[in-house]
């Protein structure tokens, strides 16, 4: 359901606004919301005007002589609210990023998963947190150096690589790199050049009988020792510059070995010091907890930093609007009536048409589902809560394509463990939640269509064949001479069964907001229109065996809520609207025709996933009744994998073309949508779970 929400207008001390926002925060009711007085053009302030008027007493709550229970995060950290909001934001926005690369890099040194240890703490130890600031900052400077120091050591290390792969290619050189200086009358040349053009340097040189080279494989490249007379030296200069001649780099009094060691050593060095480093950061991941904390604590100083632009100032007090459940104004009063601080508050309930968020409260069995319709559109806080029966519906559908109590229970036991297992709300423990309840609806289903991972086990089959691989046939239904496949229909009125209760929620909700006549026409009539169009169809289906009275009741049912529905649907409309409304009526016929025939999606899914289940086992079972060790291993292994593709794939595409029957099918009865989730002060958490 969706709770009912309450205005809150408060007024506080500028000097107090960290304070009281801490207040609110540990309320984990309170959603602050921009002040009207700051929406107007050319408003800065709201000193010149009156308090909105509020239903209740307002009263002002001050406690002098106190101080508060929780320490204001402003003050302990040297806030100044008198400084410009930009300005706050700015500082808080550069600070935060700053320990979330010191934290990330930190948490990196663990084999654990990054973000997935979430400490719980109390409110206490949130608030203390700035208590942790000079050692969040020595984390921080330890973490920077480490990270400049690991960038100086790859810069370093990538450089000795590259010097360690070309000084290998002097391994093999005898002698000294001394040895072949050049004298006063012979130039002397070694070094490197492309295998492929050493034959070209020769040929360039063969003329020249004062010029020498030799050559020695060093992987691609070739060591090439080459001299000349001095008169000839421009030829041998202009040879080798003309093939890719490299120099040799080296002068020293050393071996082409001795060279390599000394690189070596230093890559060492180098892999000896990365490795300290990264112990620095190790060393560090027992204090990851307070740096958690800390960043936790600068994110909601950059959320009340942000807030404060939300509220009306004057020089000394701040105006503020908020949105309270009603069932948590109690708890509000009883935190702020408790405070040591200067400030007047009052709820109120909304104005009529004020945008108010939606905070939805439902089961644990519901509320994983509540992902779903959020996906699409959180549901307006003045509308019908769709979700249950959303729940419902999805779980069918989600049960009917898979149909295999096989699969059903690897659902229901794998999605129930990991729901368990994971403890962040949202994302995968919805969405196993969703996928364990699903599992219940595919046992149930295969029950029904006596399927074990495609094979039938029980004596008996409660619903048509949808295909058997064996006979290579399915069961039929004969309708209006016409055969059609037994299971397709059964998914149609599956749809037809949705579409009504659809328009029951239409309605529900019509109801609710004292719109009877809405509710009426526009939600009872249709669903009529429904129960008629399944009467109808099950009566022209001639294996039903019903009397002809069932064909004439439907159509009688169905035909006289169409005629309803026509002549009071333009019932708000002046003169042609009135007409052109009717019409429109007998035209959505058409549209509602094709919404039930995009139900057969049901069946596709449902047919292929049986089909492909078939398949993998019969071809297992052969392979390991064969009697063959190796073919028996081969069917053991193809059971397993054949029936986790065929899970994995049929969970997907039942995933997303069964939101896909809620969102357009469903939810086109009467859901509007375009709510905007309750999200109150403080309780984005990113790094710690507040208790």
């Amino acid at each position: 359901m969706i709770l009912k929400m309450r205005k809150l207008n408060l007024a506080g001390l500028i000097s107090e606004r960290g304070k009281i926002f801490d207040l609110l925060q540990c309320t984990g009711a309170v959603q602050l919301k921009e002040h009207p007085y700051i929406s107007v053009a050319g408003r800065t302030s709201a000193a010149d005007e009156e308090p909105a008027e509020v239903s209740g007493n307002a009263e002002v709550k001050r406690v002098p002589e106190e101080t508060s229970a929780l320490q204001t995060t402003a003050e302990a950290t040297g806030g100044d609210p008198s400084r410009g909001a930009e300005e706050v934001t700015e500082r808080l926005e550069e600070e935060l990023a700053a320990y979330e690369r010191a934290m990330e890099l930190i948490e990196g040194a663990s084999e654990q998963k990054k973000g997935q240890d979430m400490p719980e703490i109390t409110a206490e130890e949130f608030f203390s947190a700035y208590k942790e600031e000079e050692t969040a900052k020595a984390l921080r400077e330890t973490a920077e150096s480490v990270r400049a120091n690991l960038a100086t050591l790859a810069a370093e290390r990538s450089k000795l690589a590259k010097e360690l792969e070309e000084s290998g290619k002097y391994r093999g050189l005898k002698g000294k790199f001394s040895d072949y200086a050049s004298t006063k009358s012979v130039r002397v040349r070694l070094g490197t050049m492309p295998a492929q053009a050493y034959g070209k340097f020769e040929e360039q040189i063969a003329g020249e009988e004062l010029c020498y080279a030799s050559a020695t494989p060093a992987g691609e490249d070739c060591l090439v020792l080459a001299a000349a007379h001095a008169t000839a030296e421009e030829t041998l200069e202009a040879a080798l510059s003309a093939n890719g001649f490299s120099p040799c780099p080296y002068f020293e009094d050393s071996t082409g070995e001795e060279v390599c060691a000394r690189i070596s050593e230093k890559l060492e060095r180098n892999q000896a010091e990365e490795k300290s480093e990264r112990e620095r950061l190790s060393s560090a991941l027992g204090e990851l907890k307070k740096l958690k904390i800390y960043c936790e604590f600068l994110a909601f100083e950059l959320e009340k930093a942000k807030s404060a632009a939300l509220t009306a100032t004057t020089e000394r007090a701040f105006f503020a609007e908020a949105f309270v459940p009603a069932e948590a104004e109690e708890r509000v009063k009883e935190f702020l009536d408790g405070s040591a601080l200067t400030v007047w508050y009052a709820f109120s309930d909304p104005a009529e048409g004020e945008k108010v968020p939606t905070l939805l409260k439902n089961n644990k069995v519901v509320e994983n589902f509540e992902t779903i319709t959020n996906m699409y559109s959180p549901p307006d806080s003045r509308e019908f809560d769709p979700n249950t029966v959303m729940a419902f519906f999805y779980s069918l559908f989600l049960g009917f394509i898979m149909a295999d109590m096989g699969y059903g229970l690897l659902m229901a036991v794998g999605g129930g463990i990991l729901y368990l297992k994971t403890a962040k709300k949202g994302g995968m423990k919805s969405l196993s939640g969703v996928f364990a309840v699903g599992g219940i609806f595919a046992v149930l289903w295969g029950i029904l269509f006596n399927s074990l991972f495609g094979v039938a086990v029980l004596p008996f089959t409660a619903m048509p064949i949808a295909f058997d691989l064996a006979g290579g046939n399915f069961d039929n239904y004969t309708f209006m001479g016409m055969e059609i496949p037994a299971v397709l229909v059964i998914a149609l009125f599956l749809g037809i069964f949705q579409l009504f209760a659809g328009y029951v929620c239409k309605a529900v909700q019509e109801w609710r907001r004292g719109n009877f006549f809405d509710g009426l026409f526009d939600g009872a009539v249709w669903a009529a229109f429904s129960v008629g169009v399944g009467i109808a169809i099950a009566g022209l289906i001639q294996n039903f065996n019903l009397p002809q009275a069932f064909v004439a009741a439907g159509g009688g049912i169905a035909g006289g809520s169409l005629l309803i529905a026509v002549v009071t649907a333009g019932r708000k409309e002046k003169l042609v609207g009135k007409f052109t409304k009717g019409f429109g009526s007998v035209y959505g016929i058409i549209n509602y025709a094709s919404d039930i025939l995009s139900y057969a999606r049901l069946y596709g899914l449902m047919l292929s996933g049986a089909v492909i289940a078939q398949i993998v086992s019969s071809y297992s079972i052969d392979f390991i009744t064969g009697g063959d060790p190796v073919f028996a291993v081969i069917g053991v292994l193809l059971m397993i994998v054949g029936h986790a593709f065929n899970l994995a794939i049929g969970l997907l595409g039942a995933y997303i073309h069964d939101a896909r029957l809620q969102y357009v099918e469903f939810y086109g009865r009467f859901y509007e949508g375009e709510g905007e989730l309750f999200t109150p002060l403080g309780s984005k958490r990113r790094y710690v779970a507040l208790k």
